[in-house]
C-alpha cells in the first residue's frame, strides 16, 4: 500500500513513535487485544444507531475513538470522532454515514495495521 493512503488509515507519526518506545512487537499485542475487542465496539455503535440511542451512540463513539487512538488507527479515531459530537450540527445529517465508515474500514484497516507492525517487529 502507497504511504500517502496508508497514513489516511494508520497513524504514522504516533506508531513510529510508539514503535520506538515500547517495540512493534509489544505493540502488536495491544492491536489484538483491541481486535478481541472490536467487534463488541463496533456491534455496540450499531446497536445504539438501530435503537435510535444517540446518547449511547455518541458515548460508545467516544470510547471507541480512545480504543482506536490508542492502536494508531487513524481513520476509525476521526469518524468515532465525528460521530462522539451529537450536538455538532452536521451530526443529525453525517451520523450514519460515518458510522458506515467505520463499519465498512474497520477490520480492513486493522488488517492493515497489523501488516504494518508485522513489518516493523
Amino acid at each position: 500500500m502507497a504511504t500517502a493512503e496508508l497514513e489516511s488509515i494508520l497513524d504514522l507519526n504516533t506508531l513510529e513513535q510508539y514503535c520506538s518506545a515500547i517495540g512493534a512487537g509489544t505493540l502488536l499485542k495491544s492491536v489484538v487485544l483491541f481486535e478481541q475487542l472490536m467487534p463488541e465496539y463496533v456491534g455496540n455503535l450499531v446497536n445504539a444507531k438501530e435503537a435510535q440511542d444517540k446518547e449511547t451512540l455518541c458515548s460508545e463513539a467516544h470510547k471507541f475513538k480512545g480504543a482506536a487512538g490508542s492502536v494508531g488507527l487513524k481513520r476509525i479515531q476521526q469518524y468515532a470522532q465525528l460521530l462522539q459530537h451529537g450536538e455538532a450540527p452536521e451530526w443529525a445529517e453525517g451520523h450514519e454515514a460515518w458510522l458506515q465508515v467505520i463499519v465498512d474500514n474497520a477490520s480492513k484497516d486493522l488488517s492493515e495495521l497489523k501488516q504494518y507492525l508485522e513489518s516493523k517487529a
